[in-house]
């Protein structure tokens, strides 16, 4: 399974880390994915979208 979430699709982030002499070493930037039963499926859902689903439930 790959690290997006399946209800917005947003996936990892590629960015760059600086060391002291300024050398630049590519890393990627992960989603806080989390895994939850939706609709009695497993579905992995990022934070972000986890709240608004929660906001429009109420």
């Amino acid at each position: 399974m790959s690290r997006t979430c399946e209800i917005c699709g947003r996936g990892p982030l590629s960015s760059a880390s600086r060391s002291h002499s300024n050398i630049k070493t590519l890393t990627k930037k992960y989603l806080n994915l989390q895994t939850k039963k939706i609709d009695g499926k497993k579905t992995k859902i990022c934070t972000s979208c986890l709240r608004t689903k929660s906001k429009v439930a109420r």
